[in-house]
């Protein structure tokens, strides 16, 4: 691997049309795009993030919290990607800070892709945050990680199948080796870039009665919000009593998503394809 200080961005690229990543801390000047990283605790998600990051790393605290964010960045394929680690969380309905901090970076931050590492030996308990994050954003892909202990113990996972089952791609890796690794970035790249189009299928098993008032309130969501991402999640939301998102709608901060980003000198880890 090499360094490499990153250059004038692409201003084309969709991050550069990512609003309200200043805000949420993550500046994103001479960065093409930005790669979010979830996942439940104890998936081996740091371990993902020091293998596609190396040692070109830097942390602090999200605005306004007590949270550490880390962050960090690689080159590939001639494109600068800047990588979010976030909060471990086993749901985004912000019952903790946590939650909050990775529901709101996925909806208001905009990544060009998530990347949702899953523990191949609890693949249904992880499946919970999947199904969630798919609600919120397309570009996703799954890290299928932990793959080195689900073959100790004996357990096999049919990733083709499960990413027939998603709609979105799913890679297998056993990050502590670095098996995966390298299809890993090849397959966010190919997310952020357009190149691979994800069509989750999402849970539609609401009752008519509730489906109406989601598609109701969606509309009205809209029409106040233009542009807003996925009116129909936040809908649901306000519709049950999420008191941080009806504060978002009650002050516009829904609304904000145009802010300028400072200069940022990080550098980076360079990728050879």
């Amino acid at each position: 691997m090499s360094t490499e200080t990153p250059q004038t961005g692409c201003e084309t690229c969709p991050s550069h049309h990512t609003t309200n990543l200043t805000r949420l801390g993550v500046n994103m000047e001479n960065w093409d795009y930005v790669v979010a990283l979830a996942g439940n605790p104890n998936t081996g998600k740091s371990t993902v993030f020091n293998s596609l990051t190396g040692l070109r790393q830097h942390t602090g605290n999200w605005p306004g919290k007590t949270v550490t964010r880390a962050e960090g960045g690689f080159l590939y394929g001639g494109k600068r990607y800047k990588l979010v680690d976030l909060p471990g969380t086993y749901s985004l309905l912000s019952v903790s800070v946590d939650e909050e901090i990775a529901r709101d970076f996925l909806l208001f931050g905009r990544p060009d892709v998530t990347v949702i590492v899953v523990d191949a030996t609890r693949l249904e308990r992880n499946l919970n945050l999947v199904l969630q994050v798919l609600e919120i954003t397309d570009r996703v892909v799954v890290c299928l990680n932990l793959m080195d202990e689900a073959r100790r113990h004996g357990l096999t996972v049919d990733d083709r199948r499960l990413a027939r089952d998603l709609g979105v791609p799913v890679v297998p890796t056993a990050a502590r080796q670095g098996e995966g690794i390298p299809l890993l970035i090849q397959t966010m790249s190919e997310v952020a870039t357009g190149q691979v189009v994800c069509k989750p299928r999402r849970i539609q098993s609401e009752p008519s009665a509730l489906k109406r008032a989601i598609g109701h309130l969606a509309e009205k969501i809209e029409t106040a919000f233009p542009g807003l991402p996925n009116a129909r999640w936040v809908a649901l939301r306000l519709l049950e009593g999420d008191a941080r998102m009806i504060e978002a709608v009650r002050t516009g901060e829904l609304g904000d998503l145009s802010q300028s980003r400072p200069p940022d000198q990080s550098v980076l880890t360079e990728v050879t394809p």
